[in-house]
């Protein structure tokens, strides 16, 4: 799953929050500079990321465009389901998409001191932009997909994904809402195991 999704599966828990949407700059398995809950985050991700990985429906939707896009397919069908979740937002969540994301760029400039580098670095463009707030939107997905296909020096031609997004919405956003009801099953269930401060 891609930012969007790794937020919300974190419930209301700020912290948790943080740690899930920073896990992917982190390296190793040493949290110990991070509060205990922002490291409970770190590894609710990596756990979301595993079942996300191995798990049959997401399986199906890779194979809708491997053809094209091979390796890159999974980056692109997590960017896919993060679209789902906005543009279906209030299935998901009370609070409108706008003031959810407006509220977490909040938190984490109130942490900024624990952020990695590279959120730092990327925050900025992150909120002028409003990231997670565009992928509700085709044209803010062919941004992001554009920005993601730079990153990767073209190799990846994620600035493409749109097509195959398109050909296939009904059947991608039918996949999206199945696994997700599963995925949030699982989460929730971790957060449940896990003691919280």
């Amino acid at each position: 799953m891609n930012y969007l999704a790794h937020i919300l599966l974190s419930g209301d828990h700020k912290e948790l929050r943080i740690g899930n949407f920073i896990a992917d700059s982190v390296r190793g398995k040493d949290f110990s500079r991070f509060p205990e809950d922002v490291a409970r985050g770190i590894t609710i991700h990596r756990l979301i990321d595993s079942y996300t990985d191995s798990h049959e429906i997401v399986s199906e939707s890779k194979e809708l465009i491997r053809p094209v896009y091979g390796l890159w397919s999974s980056v692109i069908v997590d960017l896919y389901y993060d679209h789902f979740l906005a543009a279906n937002w209030s299935m998901y969540h009370s609070q409108d998409l706008e003031g959810f994301t407006l509220d977490f760029y909040q938190d984490l400039k109130d942490r900024w001191d624990i952020l990695p580098r590279r959120i730092q670095r990327f925050y900025p463009i992150m909120v002028e932009h409003n990231w997670l707030y565009s992928y509700r939107t085709i044209e803010g997905m062919g941004k992001i997909l554009y920005q993601m296909d730079q990153r990767t020096k073209n190799k990846s031609k994620m600035q493409f994904a749109l097509k195959e997004l398109r050909e296939h919405y009904d059947e991608l956003e039918d996949q999206f809402h199945r696994f997700f009801k599963e995925l949030q099953d699982f989460s929730n269930d971790l957060i449940q195991k896990m003691p919280l401060d």
